[in-house]
């Protein structure tokens, strides 16, 4: 009698960045504009870094004012003479890292404000959520503009720290949320039973299992600071003068010559701001489809 051998076959369930990678390998789009912004990141800042003198770069040379792209530079010249292309990387390169510096500083802030709220609330979380009421309900840009202008000495730094003042609201009303259920399941009454300090449990326990919502948050958190600090330049309140920046080539559109006349000044600039916040909101909608099993392609 033949002897038969049922071989059982256990499958254990993906882990995360499985999951994140078979959502990439899903949607086209979100993996070609995640590969395109690690590239066009690292080349910016190796390119930025290593090959661009900025103060040769901001250097007036009114003989090539308004110079044609080709002529001398690759992308022209402003009315200044100065070399498009390069202030394009070094803006791109000063945007992009305030931008990072701004979601670092605000999501750790953020994270922890709601992480210790949603996990102890009572008084601690109705001092914090009224704190968080209040920096909602006032015009944050507004106030952002004031303190810009009365800082006596301005500089990129006070800049981060201006913006990031009003920027930690969001993350932490979110985090606060989740952290609340979260707080109520087995396993942390659990560790609460065992004698577990608080706030190994807060940071070992329950901050992991928040994880794929803390990273989609900070990954679009990123692409509304780049959005607002091009704004602010844009408006003449964000980077000084003597610092490129993205938002700054884009308002010598603000001139109806320039506009229409020299559009080499500002196009190649908005065409970078486009296709940057494209590619981020791509990569942020797949990591937050990959972050909700009922939203999953894959």
């Amino acid at each position: 009698m033949a002897k038969q051998n049922n071989n059982i076959v256990i499958s254990a369930p993906p882990t995360g960045m499985q999951v994140v990678w078979r959502e990439f390998k899903k949607d086209k789009v979100a993996l070609f504009s995640l590969i395109g912004l690690i590239m066009a990141i690292v080349g910016i800042f190796i390119w930025g870094t290593f090959f661009i003198d900025q103060d040769s770069i901001m250097r007036i040379s009114l003989r090539d004012k308004f110079a044609q792209p080709g002529e001398k530079y690759l992308l022209g010249a402003d009315a200044g003479g100065r070399d498009i292309l390069g202030q394009l990387i070094l803006g791109a390169r000063n945007s992009i890292t305030i931008a990072i510096a701004i979601t670092l500083i605000t999501g750790v802030f953020g994270i922890l404000v709601g992480l210790i709220c949603g996990y102890f609330g009572g008084w601690i979380d109705n001092i914090f959520m009224r704190i968080i009421d209040f920096f909602i309900t006032i015009p944050s840009t507004m106030i952002i503009i004031v303190f810009i202008t009365i800082v006596p000495k301005y500089t990129v730094t006070a800049f981060i720290l201006i913006m990031s003042i009003f920027m930690w609201t969001g993350t932490a009303r979110l985090v606060r949320s989740k952290a609340l259920s979260e707080s109520r399941r087995d396993y942390i009454n659990a560790s609460k039973t065992l004698g577990t300090n608080d706030f190994v449990i807060i940071l070992k326990e329950m901050m992991p299992n928040l994880s794929s919502i803390l990273i989609v948050e900070l990954t679009l958190n990123f692409a509304g600071n780049v959005g607002i600090e091009t704004g602010l330049s844009y408006l003449g309140f964000g980077l000084p003068p003597s610092t490129p920046s993205l938002g700054t080539l884009v308002s010598y559109a603000k001139n109806p010559l320039v506009l229409s006349e020299y559009w080499w000044v500002w196009l190649p600039a908005a065409m970078t701001i486009l296709l940057l916040m494209l590619s981020i909101n791509y990569v942020g909608q797949a990591l937050r489809r990959a972050a909700d099993a009922k939203q999953r392609l894959g």
